[in-house]
């Protein structure tokens, strides 16, 4: 058989043909119905075709890819249904995300494709945990990553290099250098000759490729995932390619040099290997008509179809269903506290141990979690007792990290990560509420991921080390938000947590971690995460608060026998509001009680629920009891003015007086 160059026979160059005009065919399709006004928004990828096919084309159909807007070769070239596919960019019912997201915002497990979101460099962080998936599972898989120059500047970018780096994962991250990040040039956006370069400052290769043939880059991708796996090493590759049209088309492209432009159009990918295929002698201008003609009568009666499909239908319990995974049955919980008291402390580290001991998926990933047993301790002896493969230390990374844990979790690992301090979650915020949260309403699977932060006051740890976070993600659909109190709870909650197949965050108090000791009784159930508990009855007045709020409101109303009923919510989301009504319909007085500053704290939504469905059943004003709206102080005198439980007990005078 005729070869061609790169060792690539006549009949892969025209497959290539093929696989580079059905999607350059299927954009200028999209291009007339946006103008026709059937589809809202439309990223172009004309002209980087090659860079999608070659890559795709190089890869094992396990392999997998993370792609982003301009990839449409990449669902073409792994053979997604068209029907769904267009289904999906018209936004109709029968899309991958059924019009819950856009374009090429979803993924398809079955062919081990990973969607984007619209925040640039966040999946570089996930394909490092797929690829880690991959290694511990011996799957002999790696993971591709797309990524724009505009996004090389993203910290999400440098932390999951590094990391790829540092565990040595399969992972080709791939850059496709178009010239612009929408308007901005190159020139704007890094100093370095080529990006390339950056390869050799996180200890792993680096090359540059022609984007435009697709020759090379099949040749290359093939050959750098060869390398990655025998190597178990992490490449850099930038493709350097040109944007043909718009960021999307509404945005034009007058800022481009019209030179420039007419230089580039003599680079057509498709243009170029149909030039190579006649030079060649491979194949004559009607077999290549032909093979056009064929390319685009594939996908007609398909699009046709999506056309007259229909639109998503609302309906609002379908809608919040989505958001979770149901949870399966409690299973049986086992009781640690057979042997005299437990700390809360040993509380958290016995269940962690229980479950790990169980069940292989669980990893826990995080900072000095490893030898040195974490800041706190909590996983002291885990290393011995698991292996470094499951107690991974990492580097002083967040986001990266929580990013890894998605992608674990997407191939059924149920990774476990700890923050060091609650307050460092920031550095990890888009990962958590933007990609975690919201993967499986948009089109994933269940992601069993839990999150472990330690929070909280009152041991003198200033500003940076003592806030309390866990009302930052109330509002975001797709977290569950655990905050125990109790050393009891700190077993059960946390068994929870890691068996819930949704994203879990727990906060763990520090205060509590060797300040609370117990001996629960012989037996502790398994139960659902979202259920409150009554802590103390009472009769005239209901405190409703969690975490360290529980013991400073047993603490204030512990001479004040059958008055005051304490309920402990547990679970900050889902909310319990059927034990809130409960006990608000049989004392009509309530004080909202949180460590956390009043302004958006946890207690402004108890307000707010409890005014809109108790609203009857108040003989007084719905008081909160918050701590004040300043950073927490360093100074052990200042903070204890600061605490909540500074105003409690004047507060509480006030409900009871009114």
């Amino acid at each position: 058989m005729l070869k061609a160059k790169n060792n690539i026979t006549a009949t892969q160059a025209l497959n290539f043909y093929r696989d580079l005009i059905q999607p350059r065919l299927i954009e200028e399709k999209m291009l007339k119905l946006l103008r026709q006004g059937q589809i809202g928004k439309w990223f172009s990828g004309i002209g980087q075709e090659a860079i999608s096919v070659g890559a795709t084309r190089a890869l094992s159909p396990r392999d997998y890819i993370l792609p982003l807007h301009r990839n449409l070769g990449v669902f073409t070239a792994r053979n997604v249904p068209l029907y769904p596919l267009f289904c999906q960019l018209l936004g109709k019912a029968d899309g991958f995300t059924g019009g819950r997201e856009r374009s090429f915002h979803f993924g398809s497990t079955d062919h081990h494709i990973v969607g984007m979101i619209s925040h640039l460099g966040a999946m570089l962080p996930v394909a490092c945990g797929l690829a880690l998936s991959s290694k511990l599972g011996g799957h002999g898989r790696v993971a591709l990553a797309f990524c724009g120059d505009g996004a090389s500047s993203e910290g999400d970018f440098h932390e999951a290099l590094n990391l790829a780096a540092v565990w040595r994962l399969p992972v080709l991250f791939l850059i496709e250098n178009n010239a612009y990040g929408l308007s901005t040039p190159t020139r704007q956006q890094y100093a370095c000759k080529d990006l390339a370069d950056r390869a050799a400052g996180y200890g792993m290769p680096g090359m540059k490729i022609d984007g435009n043939n697709v020759l090379e880059v099949f040749d290359t991708i093939a050959k750098a995932r060869k390398t990655v796996l025998e190597n178990q090493t992490p490449m850099l590759i930038e493709a350097v390619t040109f944007r043909m049209r718009g960021h999307e088309e509404a945005s034009g492209t007058a800022y481009v040099p019209r030179g420039l432009m007419k230089d580039w159009e003599q680079k057509d990918p498709l243009i170029r290997l149909k030039n190579f295929i006649l030079e060649q002698d491979i194949a004559g201008q009607q077999e290549l008509d032909d093979i056009g003609g064929q390319a685009s009568a594939s996908f007609q009666d398909a699009l046709d179809r999506a056309l007259k499909a229909d639109r998503p239908v609302f309906n609002e319990e379908n809608e919040t269903a989505r958001v979770f995974h149901p949870a399966g049955p409690p299973r049986r919980i086992g009781n640690p506290f057979s042997n005299g008291p437990y700390r809360f402390i040993d509380a958290l580290s016995a269940a962690l141990k229980q479950e790990f001991d169980e069940d292989e998926r669980y990893l826990l990933m995080g900072q000095d979690i490893a030898s040195y047993g974490g800041v706190f301790k909590v996983t002291e002896g885990f290393l011995e007792r698991y292996g470094e493969e499951r107690i991974r230390n990492t580097p002083i990374i967040e986001s990266g990290i929580l990013g890894a844990a998605l992608g674990l979790a997407l191939n059924g690992y149920k990774p476990v990560v700890e923050m060091q301090f609650a307050d460092f979650i920031s550095c990890g915020f888009n990962q958590i509420v933007n990609n975690i949260a919201k993967s499986h309403y948009r089109w994933s699977p269940p992601v069993n991921i839990t999150i472990r932060s330690p929070h909280g006051a009152g041991v003198g740890a200033g500003p940076f080390h003592s806030q309390s976070p866990e009302g930052w993600f109330m509002q975001h659909a797709g977290l569950k938000v655990v905050v125990p109190a109790t050393v009891e709870d700190a077993f059960s909650l946390m068994t929870g947590a890691l068996r819930d197949p949704n994203p879990v965050l727990i906060f763990e108090h520090k205060k509590l971690y060797r300040g609370l000791s117990a001996m629960p009784g012989s037996s502790i159930e398994a139960e659902p995460l979202g259920k409150a508990k009554v802590r103390k009855t009472g009769t005239d007045a209901t405190i409703i608060t969690y975490g360290m709020g529980v013991h400073w409101a047993l603490d204030k109303t512990a001479e004040m026998e059958e008055q005051i009923e304490i309920v402990d919510l547990r679970t900050l989301c889902p909310l319990d509001m059927n034990t809130v009504r409960v006990s608000v319909q049989k004392t009509g007085r309530v004080l909202l009680l949180e460590e956390a500053s009043g302004i958006l704290g946890p207690m402004s939504e108890l307000a707010a629920r409890i005014a809109d469905s108790c609203f009857e059943w108040l003989d007084a004003p719905i008081i909160r009891c918050s701590s004040l709206m300043t950073p927490v102080p360093a100074s052990t005198v200042l903070e204890d003015g600061y605490l909540a439980s500074h105003r409690l007990e004047e507060k509480l005078r006030r409900l009871l007086a009114y």
